[in-house]
């Protein structure tokens, strides 16, 4: 087996989050073909999160699925015994690379009706509970280790019923940011993924099942189609690799050249 990561040292672990579906369940599976071995979250579809631990174990990887609600920040304590022991099931202590990417669906929430409730389903998951998920599993990193967080193209783009999503979003890359410089004394690297339209079932499925929808991303876009799951797993499960170890604190936008 093909072993990109670090050759020759103890096989690599990594985390991510909103693992079963779309595009954390492509980077579950773009990291096993690397070699990596992960523990992955999926918040109610059992049945996908068993089908992405045989996927990764026809890779050669293993794969450890636990149940988490992201936006739940009063569960991370027991989350993270949890993690304790499927890393031990792994043979490890600590793990190496952490991937922020489970969101909830936002659909459009325009400014002038969108209500607190809305908000904060947002925040809690895309912003308060990456901060302390992250700042949990801290202690179980390895020096030199990694975190990519997933953000998202439309803090760049303005556009209708966007801005609560993308304000969250802004507040997770400026937060980054701010974590590359004070995880920098135990080189933890931390980078920003930006996805564009992609055909994942996130918001209902709209840029995948909307023709309508698709052939707009597909003509705004300079490489003339929407983007798919694999287009941003593997950008994430190659962003992790040595080849990549010199980048930090940055935000990469994966879009196709969407403009």
């Amino acid at each position: 087996m093909s072993r990109e990561m670090d050759a020759g040292t103890q096989k690599k672990i990594a985390i991510v989050t909103g693992g079963s579906r779309g595009i954390g369940r492509s980077t579950v599976e773009s990291l096993a073909r690397r070699g990596v071995s992960t523990i992955f979250t999926y918040h109610t579809h059992v049945t996908d999160a068993e089908a992405v631990i045989a996927t990764a174990k026809d890779a050669g990887a293993e794969a450890i699925a636990l149940q988490l609600d992201a936006g739940n920040i009063a569960s991370f304590g027991a989350f993270v015994e949890r993690v304790k022991d499927a890393l031990a099931k792994l043979g490890a202590l600590r793990f190496d690379f952490l991937v922020n990417n489970a969101g909830n669906s936002h659909r459009n929430m325009p400014f002038e009706t969108a209500t607190e409730e809305e908000l904060d389903s947002i925040y809690n998951v895309h912003f308060k509970g990456v901060f302390f998920l992250t700042q949990k599993l801290l202690p179980l990193i390895n020096d030199g280790g990694r975190i990519v967080n997933v953000s998202t193209a439309r803090t760049r783009m303005i556009g209708p019923g966007g801005s609560i999503y993308a304000s969250m979003k802004g507040a997770l890359e400026v937060l980054s940011k701010h974590m590359a410089k004070e995880f920098g004394p135990r080189r933890i690297a931390v980078n920003v993924v930006a996805p564009g339209a992609t055909e994942t079932d996130f918001s209902g499925g709209i840029v995948r099942d909307n023709p309508a929808v698709n052939k707009r991303v597909a003509e705004g876009t300079a490489l003339g189609r929407a983007g798919v799951p694999e287009d941003v797993g593997r950008m994430i499960a190659s962003l992790l690799s040595e080849d990549n170890r010199w980048i930090n604190a940055e935000r990469i936008e994966v879009t196709g050249g969407y403009v």
